[in-house]
């Protein structure tokens, strides 16, 4: 009997510690400034995203020739490779440090792994970067070997990472772009005519996950003298002209709301399905590692068919349109966009079509469901909120805004829900898989661990350690029970078994 009483308590402190570690972002926690969010403990993927958002959207933070979608993709994949190197339940996307502790801090290792990251990302943060960590850790009742091995783990990861990506081709020079005289051809867009586009040289960086840059790279655009061109000429010309008429109100808003940079709506987004799901520590490593591998990936493919196919934005086309061969589009000479300056490289495919269709996708395939509840801030129009409850809604919405801004032909966008989709795809089905094998403290082999098997895990632990009391079929890792497997039982009794 006193071992039984014993083996309840051991298991009560396992699941104590496995929650605390485990879970702890609340919703109203995500509307907090990075500083002011760490007054509690939380999830630290989701805190340190919010560090990079933050660090983003400071004016001249991030490098101009340096798609911010490389960073994000370089600090999540440092923070996932550290925390499942903890987890151990997926495949690692590159570092491995072994042998590492299943009591290790995850927390810990993702904090460390994001410090290091975004110390060598962008120097001069270094101070409240620093801040940042020392605040995290003040945090810990007792910072002892645990965290002391997290920390060595996230350092490891990050030096990993950022090891593999420091001679990506992201510090090339832009190529310079000869812009195009005749119908059809990308021209620079008034009322700013940018002198260059933006990332010629983009699609020459190495991808994260995918084999080359134009692994999906899509057909091209339709012919000027093709009724689906006509069609989106005319639809674009109507709804995204400056404070038309055609469209309504909420349709100029829509396009107006979404013309920001879309991955960071989408990592906003990410962020309050992590928080309102109680994503585990580990959970969010990889939900985000998935996320912006392939937003990093998509803009290198979206950027190869950019500058494969040049094809005119809406703004010239519909002021040239004479020149066109079409009798089905007539020029205006004065015609400009709703959201006043159009992004300045090639119209096809639509980048907000690209990474929104990704972005849903990665969303819908790692929480198996597609509705949930959830509001949108706009990064360019000052407290204004939209509304979803899928995230299909959201990205349909985000795609079909950039015709109300007048800044894409609907072709763009459908070709780019497609690339978008088959990036996604292709990370998620080939990257950070679950690792088959026994499911450590599954006593009677019924798939789960339930609270039965590690009453019987820990009482053998308490007893004879013989492994043939708990699972003839490995239950554990073989030998006598370790402290190790005891907790990795209570992670898998959590989380669930690996697939």
């Amino acid at each position: 009997m006193a071992k039984q009483v014993i083996a309840l308590l051991l298991l009560c402190a396992m699941f104590s510690a496995q929650v605390s570690e485990s879970y702890g972002a609340s919703v109203s926690d995500r509307q907090q400034v990075p500083d002011d969010s760490l007054a509690q403990p939380v999830n630290q993927v989701v805190q340190w995203n919010r560090t990079l958002l933050s660090i983003v959207r400071t004016s001249g933070a991030q490098p101009a020739t340096i798609h911010p979608t490389r960073s994000f993709a370089i600090m999540h994949a440092a923070i996932y490779d550290a925390v499942n190197a903890i987890d151990g339940t997926h495949r690692s996307y590159l570092v491995d440090p072994s042998p590492v502790s299943p009591s290790a801090s995850q927390d810990a290792a993702a904090a460390a792994a994001a410090h290091d990251v975004l110390v060598a990302l962008y120097p001069s943060f270094q101070a409240m970067l620093d801040t940042q960590l020392q605040d995290f850790l003040a945090q810990i009742p007792a910072a002892g070997a645990d965290v002391a091995e997290g920390l060595s783990t996230g350092k490891s990861a990050a030096d990993g990472i950022l090891a593999l990506r420091s001679n990506d081709g992201s510090a090339a020079q832009p190529i310079p772009f000869v812009f195009g005289a005749a119908a059809g051809e990308y021209q620079s867009t008034p009322p700013n005519f940018p002198k260059q586009p933006q990332f010629t040289h983009w699609s020459g960086v190495t991808p994260f996950a995918l084999e080359r840059a134009d692994q999906f790279r899509p057909g091209p655009p339709p012919a000027l003298t093709d009724n689906a061109y006509s069609n989106d000429f005319n639809e674009v010309k109507a709804l995204g002209i400056a404070s038309g008429t055609a469209s309504s109100a909420d349709q100029a808003l829509t396009g107006r709301f979404w013309n920001g940079a879309i991955q960071n709506y989408w990592n906003e987004i990410t962020q309050t399905a992590a928080v309102q799901n109680n994503l585990t520590t580990a959970q969010s490593a990889r939900l985000f590692a998935l996320l912006n591998l392939t937003f990093a990936d998509g803009v290198i493919a979206f950027y190869d068919a950019k500058y494969t196919y040049t094809f005119w934005r809406p703004v010239t086309a519909i002021r040239a349109a004479d020149t066109d061969s079409n009798p089905d589009t007539m020029a205006d000479a004065n015609w400009l966009p709703e959201v006043g300056n159009t992004t300045p490289d090639p119209s096809y495919p639509g980048a907000h079509a690209v990474i929104s269709a990704a972005g849903a996708t990665v969303l819908r395939s790692f929480l198996e469901e597609d509705q949930f509840d959830f509001n949108v801030t706009s990064e360019v129009l000052a407290g204004v909120e939209r509304s979803f409850q899928s995230f299909s809604a959201a990205a349909e919405e985000a795609t079909l805004s950039r015709i109300f801004a007048g800044v894409h032909f609907r072709s763009d966008l459908i070709t780019g829900q497609a690339l978008g989709s088959a990036v996604a795809q292709f990370v998620v089905d080939n990257f950070l898989t679950p690792i088959a094998g026994p499911c450590i403290g599954d006593c009677d082999n019924s798939g789960t661990v339930t609270v039965g098997d590690l009453v019987t895990l820990v009482n053998v632990a308490l007893s004879t350690g013989d492994i043939k009391s708990c699972s003839a079929s490995g239950a554990t890792e073989g030998g006598p029970v370790t402290i190790d497997e005891l907790v990795r039982a209570v992670n898998n009794a959590l989380n669930g078994c690996p697939a």
